[in-house]
């Protein structure tokens, strides 16, 4: 493909000694480099694939990095994090990934956008760069980036983590599929847990987070084979990487010549964060921590359950409870497990397995359950602060 920027009028004499190594590999040359310092490219996400990504595209010479991130450092994110460090805990991620990108490359123009990106600004950030490089973890900012990618027709290089997994590609609908392509429609709400309740391994951030940069570098100086139509999976376990086509679906919403999705829409609807029955299902049925905190201080006749996995219930545990995965009560397998009759009270990290527990227990006629809003971390940010958090 052609390079994706003009090369910059010149390299300083620092910046030809900094960047030496890449001067002397012919395919990137001077007029790679200076491909390279005239790019703009934005990083969505300062986060684990985020923190690689940056800090290379920092060494690597791109003129302006942009990082579009709100939230802040917290100590569960040092694991896999690495741009970030302890004095960074509950600084904002953007500030703090900008400090380290300019210890790195003193010549990188770093833009920091500290703001929820959203249907309202995602347009006018994304028109101030040549090339997006995602590095979200939420199905609705991920459609959404894709989507206002292809109505700008900006190329984009996604990647996915989780637990010992990983993926990447690069979208551009002007020269093949979009992430739509690949996966037309978001998976049912709760079907695919996130890092936060799955857990992920921190190096596999660096793996995946380098091809995504390596790719960034091939478009932006026009060099090799780009991962456009091909879908990169990483098992780093079995430590094996399988190349898989994608090709471009003529049927897409929003690439496709038959197009529905022409502009934004609602992302988080289209990905939804609960199933209906889930929503349904908590009208009436959810108490707050400090309202369990009381029913167990009353002594109140209930079975406290824990629906997360074995190995989050190790980690910290509301006391008194015992523990069924949620997977269990969806499927039947626990339904003879459940109370019936004490009150049920299902608890998960943050609320959202838990309601989808609760549906399924009311459909097999525990009509009194309820389910704890905010989960866990509710009840150490409300009860109990000498619980660990994760």
């Amino acid at each position: 493909m052609p390079p994706l920027v003009e090369p910059a009028s010149e390299l300083s004499v620092d910046e030809v000694r900094r960047y030496s190594r890449h001067l002397i590999i012919p395919d990137v040359a001077m007029d790679g480099q200076k491909r390279l310092k005239n790019a703009k490219v934005l990083c969505v996400g300062a986060g684990g694939l985020g923190s690689p990504a940056l800090m290379y595209l920092a060494a690597a010479g791109v003129g302006t990095i942009g990082i579009a991130e709100f939230d802040t450092v917290d100590e569960s994110n040092l694991q896999r994090q690495i741009i970030h460090g302890q004095s960074d805990i509950g600084r904002p991620k953007s500030e703090s990934a900008a400090a380290s990108i300019r210890e790195i490359n003193p010549y990188v123009n770093v833009v920091i956008h500290n703001t929820v990106l959203d249907n309202d600004n995602v347009f006018e950030i994304f028109g101030q760069y040549d090339l997006i490089i995602d590095g979200t973890d939420n199905f609705a900012t991920r459609y959404m980036v894709n989507d206002a990618a292809v109505l700008l027709g900006k190329p984009y290089v996604w990647g996915s983590i989780y637990r010992f997994d990983g993926q990447a590609s690069v979208f551009w609908a002007d020269q093949g599929p979009c992430y739509r392509c690949l996966y037309p429609e978001p998976p049912p709400p709760g079907m695919v847990p996130s890092c936060a309740e799955g857990g992920v391994l921190g190096v596999l951030c660096a793996s995946i987070g380098s091809i995504q940069v390596t790719e960034a570098i091939k478009l932006l100086t026009g060099i090799g084979d780009p991962l456009v139509g091909s879908l990169m999976v990483y098992d780093a376990l079995e430590m094996t990487y399988r190349k898989i086509k994608v090709r471009k679906d003529p049927n897409c919403a929003v690439c496709g010549p038959n197009a529905t999705v022409t502009e934004l829409i609602d992302y988080e609807d289209f990905c939804g964060s609960v199933t209906d029955e889930a929503a349904e299902a908590v009208i009436g049925s959810t108490i707050t921590a400090r309202e369990l905190e009381t029913w167990i201080k009353e002594g109140r006749d209930i079975d406290l359950i824990d629906v997360r996995e074995p190995a989050e219930y190790e980690i910290v545990r509301i006391p008194g409870s015992r523990l069924i995965p949620k997977g269990d009560i969806i499927s039947g397998a626990a339904l003879a497990d459940l109370p019936t009759e004490r009150q049920a009270v299902f608890y998960c990290k943050a609320g959202v397995r838990s309601a989808e527990a609760l549906a399924a227990a009311k459909a097999a006629g525990l009509k009194n359950a309820v389910h704890v809003q905010g989960g866990v971390l509710s009840w150490i940010n409300q009860v109990d602060p000498s619980l660990p958090t994760y």
